[in-house]
């Protein structure tokens, strides 16, 4: 992410808890994976809902099986696939409706192309894609920080999120959404900066380090 320093510079002087974290956490490391299209990586989301990593990953390549000579299979190809030989590979009815779903909201344009997707902003990228079956809020934002980039992401119904502003800011209770995005409105323009360094709060307090922080 090309705003490392800058986001750390404006977390660090609007909020003393994410200066206490950046201090002992380092620089945000957050490198988006690049070279996926719109399609396919909410193809993959799908197929890994519900699912521990190794159960997505196998059916995923029992699924790309079906289509040889092909790294990942376009929006018309998955549309044209034998249902059941899908249901075969192991997806769910419901991931088999999704995954179709998305094949023709790609083929008729409102999933974008990984060329016009960049020019769409935040707001109207969310507006695009939750409304492929199976796609929600959470999904896009994913797709926002961890395929495109964007530096202002803040996913208030993350739980690693909401449990690292707990840990972070030594709250008693679990925040809520609507909590955290008024909180978080201070690390405007760099909020998937500072959901970063919640995470990593989480990361921390599972390997016994004492998070930064004070009460509020």
């Amino acid at each position: 992410m090309s705003t490392q320093a800058p986001a750390a510079r404006h977390l660090a002087r609007v909020d003393p808890v994410m200066r206490r974290l950046i201090r002992e956490i380092g620089p945000c490391t957050l490198t988006p994976r690049a070279g996926r299209s719109p399609f396919e990586s909410l193809a993959r989301a799908i197929a890994y809902q519900q699912l521990h990593d190794k159960a997505a990953e196998s059916i995923l390549r029992r699924f790309v099986a079906l289509f040889p000579g092909r790294r990942f299979p376009g929006p018309a190809e998955v549309l044209g696939a034998d249902v059941r030989a899908m249901r075969r590979a192991g997806f769910s009815r419901a991931k088999v409706a999704a995954l179709r779903d998305l094949a023709a909201k790609a083929l008729d344009g409102t999933v974008p192309t990984g060329r016009t997707i960049r020019r769409l902003d935040d707001d109207a990228i969310v507006e695009r894609l939750i409304a492929v079956r199976g796609v929600g809020r959470w999904t896009v934002e994913m797709l926002l920080i961890f395929q495109l980039g964007r530096p202002d992401v803040l996913p208030v119904d993350d739980f690693g999120v909401r449990n690292g502003f707990r840990i972070a800011y030594r709250r008693r209770r679990m925040p809520t959404p609507k909590e955290v995005r008024r909180y978080g409105e201070r690390w405007k323009p760099y909020r998937t900066a500072a959901s970063w360094y919640l995470w990593r709060a989480v990361d921390r307090a599972k390997n016994g380090k004492a998070a930064p922080g004070v009460t509020i």
